[in-house]
């Protein structure tokens, strides 16, 4: 029995995972911003923290209300995104998709550590699309001033998640193994930011060719359950990337996290 921490945990994968975390006796901390969603998964060995986790204020909030709770976290696993099909910036400054897919998890993967290095193995997976190799950081406009679209904000975040597991290595000095997790198409994910005809379009899609959440959830049980040894982990829809894959760059990474402290309120 451990503590495992789910950001987004209130519907899709996210909360798949916090129930059969659950269902296996751990104690469950699920972040998310829907307190309708969230009240209606608590008991049952889940505890919900209601938090907009696109705010640094309150992501920073929720990290310092888990600490002073739980000395020991054994595991942390990062779903919560959304897709903005308009450009919202938030009260901090950051574009929304950036501040929710991920420096939400930038924060809550380094607010973490103490608690996380108080357990033997602890590991963090987070759920992104690693392996996809297009998309990239634009280092000079990462608030995507100009040129935004849905997919292209998705994209820089995605990338952004994947210099995130190695810059943790890096950067963190914790024994945390750090899992980046490309599931696939899934059946999941809250589409109702989309405009009508591209959620019937997806819906049509998922049904022909979209795995079930069962089948992308099983894999982030499993990393739990057997920490990888190695400090980073990359596996696209169940195959293992070498560390020199190109999202993946070492000094990208590097770069990234000074870009974060800078941007950080």
């Amino acid at each position: 029995m451990g503590v495992v921490v789910v950001s987004g945990g209130t519907n899709g994968m996210g909360r798949a995972f916090a129930l059969g975390r659950a269902e296996r006796g751990d104690r469950v901390l699920v972040l998310g911003r829907n307190r309708e969603r969230g009240e209606a998964l608590a008991g049952r060995g889940i505890v919900f923290l209601p938090v907009d986790l696109s705010s640094v204020a309150e992501t920073r909030q929720v990290v310092e209300r888990i600490l002073a709770e739980h000395r020991v976290v054994d595991a942390l696993a990062l779903f919560a995104n959304a897709v903005a099909p308009r450009r919202v910036v938030t009260a901090e400054g950051l574009e929304r998709t950036f501040a929710l897919y991920y420096v939400s998890r930038y924060l809550l993967s380094f607010g973490l550590r103490p608690a996380l290095d108080r357990t033997a193995a602890p590991v963090i997976v987070n759920i992104a699309g690693v392996g996809v190799a297009r998309g990239r950081v634009r280092w000079d406009d990462p608030q995507m001033a100009s040129g935004y679209s849905a997919v292209a904000a998705q994209l820089q975040a995605g990338r952004a998640n994947d210099l995130l597991g190695v810059g943790f290595a890096q950067r963190s000095g914790s024994h945390a193994r750090y899992v980046l997790y490309h599931p696939g198409f899934t059946r999941s994910g809250d589409r109702s930011g989309l405009p009508l005809v591209v959620r019937g379009l997806l819906a049509v899609a998922a049904a022909v060719a979209a795995r079930p959440v069962a089948a992308s959830v099983a894999p982030i049980h499993r990393f739990l359950d057997a920490p990888p040894t190695a400090p980073v982990t990359a596996v696209d829809r169940g195959r293992r990337l070498p560390l020199d894959f190109p999202t993946l760059d070492p000094h990208d990474a590097g770069r990234l996290m000074d870009l974060t402290q800078r941007l950080l309120p």
